[in-house]
């Protein structure tokens, strides 16, 4: 396994890279689907792994009343996130491996572009616990990382374009290492862009909580329900 050195010189190596790309699909694919998760203008946002800060400029560019803090281990990634972002008064770019990310301000939204998959399994419960400390009560975590049989079939038969880490990482470790610090798995969606079958997955946490109420449907609700569901059968 690499060495967090190792990891860091790749990624301050991969820059030049990123900025060729741009902004492309997959980006505003995460963005989208941020804001289909409930993404304010005044929402807090944590960025974990913000690279270049591509993902960084869309969220950057609909926040308007909010604050976004972005992370990456990279230093050459951080120091172009900060000029390419440098637009938006509230914005702040650290070099940090969420080995012991501590911040006085508490994100709403913490989001995880394609990067966990880079980060050694083992250390994921750290993270986990790390970012437990710095959200809300509402946090929303939303996770983008490649579907893991995808990534498989690149490992055996496209190794090449693989970066220094590339993990197939398993609903279950994930489940495994983000519910001791009080998440839970809202939501799983796959989803393809390159192919024509499922090649990311689009995972939501969110912290548990105590349900005090149950509101039932109104009657009008439940017969426009039955009908739909008829007239669909």
């Amino acid at each position: 396994m690499a060495t967090s050195e190792e990891v860091k010189n790749y990624y301050d190596s991969f820059n030049e890279h990123q900025r060729e790309l741009g902004i492309n699909v997959r980006h505003r694919t995460i963005f989208k689907n941020l804001k289909k998760a409930g993404l304010k203008p005044g929402s807090n946002v944590l960025e974990i792994g913000c690279g270049i800060g591509t993902v960084s400029h869309l969220i950057l560019r609909y926040l308007k009343r909010g604050s976004y803090v972005g992370v990456d281990i990279s230093p050459d990634n951080i120091r172009t996130a900060k000029i390419k972002n440098s637009f938006h008064k509230n914005a702040e770019f650290f070099v940090d491996d969420m080995s012991n990310f501590v911040s006085s301000r508490k994100f709403d939204f913490i989001v995880f572009p394609d990067v966990l998959e880079h980060i050694p399994v083992e250390q994921h419960k750290r993270i986990f616990e790390s970012i437990s400390t710095v959200s809300t009560d509402n946090v929303t975590v939303v996770i983008n990382i490649p579907e893991p049989y995808t990534l498989d079939w690149h490992r055996r038969n496209n190794s090449g374009a693989l970066q220094i880490i590339d993990q197939s990482l398993s609903m279950k470790d994930l489940c495994n290492d983000c519910y001791p610090f009080g998440f839970y798995l809202y939501s799983m969606v796959p989803y393809g862009l390159q192919y024509q079958h499922e090649e990311y997955l689009s995972i939501i946490l969110k912290k548990d909580f105590v349900r005090e109420t149950i509101v039932t449907k109104s009657k009008f609700q439940l017969g426009l329900q039955n009908y739909k569901a008829k007239v669909g059968s």
